[in-house]
């Protein structure tokens, strides 16, 4: 068993200042592979003490200079994709196909479109005699979750280490390795120590700490709402900077002229896709009522066709969700979709048939859903969609909307303008029109309880700023 009791704090790999380790479990195998040690306030403290002093120089260095740093840091980053994509699939569970097509090559994309934006941002603009600036806004606090972990690793870093910010990352506790080879590839890259700092453990101790520390200027959270709440009340008695992405509950509205076996059968995939543990995921979908046979057996098709088995066999369409508590938290709620009297077109309640170990779930579709049923309006976080008939594209509407979320929405048509006209009208931060892919210049994030501040693009690198105005600048 891997022992990992350091933290990555000022350039260097350091003992942690506490005694507790914590197990990190396969979910595949339910087996104990590595252990952390979790850090404490004061490791924290010593983190941040390294980040504000590097701060000072950090902040000053020129935008080719730091293009310098990211060319650097892409280059070793390409080298250790295979080492990103292994350490996740172990820690979290992601098929190995998944793992090497997506999550890792994910966290990359990430540090090349921040190197992208850096090259061609302008930090200063001049209004008649004023000079408007952006300048980085400080020591950045993140904590991350373990569903996407590299993903959302670098769509932190990469940002604000482009506008000049440096950082304390505390990664999910529960997928903690792909973090720690990240470390590694900054540290290889030759980043200044300081600029970069991760110390392992958990939210209520190490991701409190950081939320609550008067040396962070801002802190950034992916996680649950309960999760972003806390971090939220914390960080208010500091009054610093807070972005939050968090739970979604996303409609996937199917107009009556749309292509249904592709949008439905699409549409079921990508709710299945990383066994239904995106916060994003398409989990309800709207369909005409007068057509709600038809999505059901297409449905059925696509949710049976679903290859849930073991991440390294070859295959596997979908691995097995995170752990234990998560595996328990869907089958019940499962059983409140079979309780509360929605259709069980296929899957349902307990291990797929021929599995006894891993943290396996049923590929679930569940039909004649209304909006009031608690699998409509909870997050369930694994493979499990719900499909709702709706009379007319008012109710669709009113229905997309009925959710605390609003993080992401989708809408399939055979008519682009009359899809357009649809997903404007959707209250969430992203909307995906006739199954287009994920773009990382387009701006990702929510409404209402789904958080606040923007990922990924320009607006994503414009929240570690600071924005100073200088009048009377030229005179």
């Amino acid at each position: 068993m891997e022992i990992y009791d350091k933290f990555y704090i000022n350039g260097e790999w350091v003992k942690a200042s506490g005694g507790d380790f914590l197990e990190v479990i396969n979910p595949a195998n339910e087996e104990a592979y590595a252990k952390i040690a979790l850090g404490t306030s004061a490791d924290v403290d010593k983190a941040v003490a390294a980040a504000n002093e590097a701060f000072e120089s950090w902040s000053q260095t020129s935008k080719e200079e730091r293009l310098g740093y990211f060319a650097k840091i892409i280059e070793v980053m390409q080298r250790r994709l295979p080492d990103i994509a292994a350490a996740i699939s172990d820690e979290m569970g992601a098929p190995m196909w998944l793992a090497n097509a997506a999550q890792a090559p994910a966290g990359l994309g990430h540090m090349m479109t921040a190197a992208k934006i850096l090259e061609n941002f302008d930090f200063e603009e001049d209004r008649g005699k004023n000079r408007i600036t952006k300048e980085p806004i400080g020591v950045c606090g993140f904590i991350t979750p373990w569903n996407w972990p590299m993903n959302q690793i670098t769509c932190k870093v990469g940002p604000a280490l482009a506008a000049g910010c440096t950082m304390v990352l505390k990664p999910s506790e529960i997928a903690p390795i792909d973090a720690i080879i990240f470390a590694e590839i900054l540290d290889e890259a030759g980043l200044p120590k300081g600029v970069f700092n991760l110390v392992n453990g958990d939210g209520p101790t190490v991701g409190e700490a950081i939320s609550r520390h008067p040396g962070v200027e801002m802190v950034s959270l992916t996680g649950s709402t309960r999760a972003g709440i806390l971090v939220a009340k914390a960080a208010a008695e500091t009054v610093k900077r807070v972005t939050q992405e968090l739970g979604g509950k996303s409609a996937n509205i199917i107009l009556d002229d749309a292509d249904f076996e592709k949008a439905v059968g699409g549409g079921v995939q990508h709710c299945f896709m990383n066994t239904g543990q995106s916060c994003n995921a398409p989990t309800r979908m709207l369909v005409p009522a007068s057509r709600h046979d038809e999505a059901l057996a297409i449905a059925k098709v696509a949710a049976e066709a679903t290859v849930v088995g073991d991440p390294k066999t070859e295959g596997t369409t979908i691995g097995p969700v995170i752990s234990k508590v998560q595996w328990d938290k869907i089958q019940g709620l499962i059983q409140a979709g079979i309780d509360e009297g929605a259709q069980l077109v296929t899957g349902g309640t307990g291990l797929p048939e021929g599995m006894n170990i891993g943290y396996y779930v049923r590929p679930t579709i569940f039909g004649g859903v209304t909006n009031d049923m608690t699998i409509a309006r909870e997050e369930v976080f694994g493979p499990v969609l719900t499909i709702l008939p709706y009379k007319d594209e008012d109710e669709a509407l009113a229905t997309a909307n009925d959710t605390l979320y609003g993080l992401a929405g989708y809408v399939s048509s055979g008519n682009i303008e009359r899809a357009r006209e649809f997903a404007s009208k959707i209250r969430a931060g992203q909307i995906m029109i006739n199954g287009a892919g994920a773009d990382q210049m387009s701006p990702f994030g929510g409404y209402k309880q789904s958080g606040n501040g923007r990922e990924w693009g320009v607006e994503g690198f414009e929240e570690y700023l600071e924005i100073k105005a200088i009048v009377g600048y030229a005179g």
